[in-house]
């Protein structure tokens, strides 16, 4: 699997990273942690583009709402995202002004990932997600379930 390939390269240069710059173990290692997920991985490649919220995730992701909250918790908890509120919709971020450790991390991810087929059918998975907004002219849950269970037919 590619994303194999890609993770063995990216702790090879993590490593590079941690022995040129002083960096506290204990926040390296919650990273390494939070990485190591790939559920929180994909949110954190589509969030590092753009501002995004749950319903979103849910769609492009396939996932359910409390799986997706809690990762964005942990993310967000972990000081990598910003949140953004409107109404009721919580909009999530990477941060911009990220620790330079995290912001070295995200860096190496975002080379390695760019052509991932992975994160590639995220992207387009979070188009169709958008397209199927503005048709339906709905942002609730309601029709990013109906958006999920089209996804689902469409792999069959």
């Amino acid at each position: 699997m590619r994303l194999l390939q890609y993770r063995v390269t990216f702790f090879l240069d993590i490593l590079h990273i941690i022995i040129y710059k002083y960096v506290y173990m204990k926040t390296i290692a919650q990273l390494f942690w939070l990485l190591s997920d790939e559920t929180r991985l994909r949110i954190l490649m589509l969030l590092a583009r753009e501002e995004l919220f749950v319903c979103q995730l849910m769609g492009v992701l396939g996932t359910s709402q409390p799986l997706i909250s809690r990762n964005i918790a942990l993310l967000w908890e972990a000081g990598l995202l910003d949140e953004r509120r409107q109404g009721k919709m919580a909009f999530y971020q990477v941060k911009k002004d990220l620790p330079e450790a995290a912001a070295q991390v995200l860096g190496v991810l975002k080379k390695q990932l760019r052509n991932d087929p992975a994160l590639e059918k995220d992207l387009q998975s979070l188009r169709d997600c958008k397209a199927f907004q503005k048709r339906t002219g709905a942002c609730d849950m309601k029709s990013f379930l109906a958006f999920m269970e089209q996804q689902r037919a469409k792999r069959k």
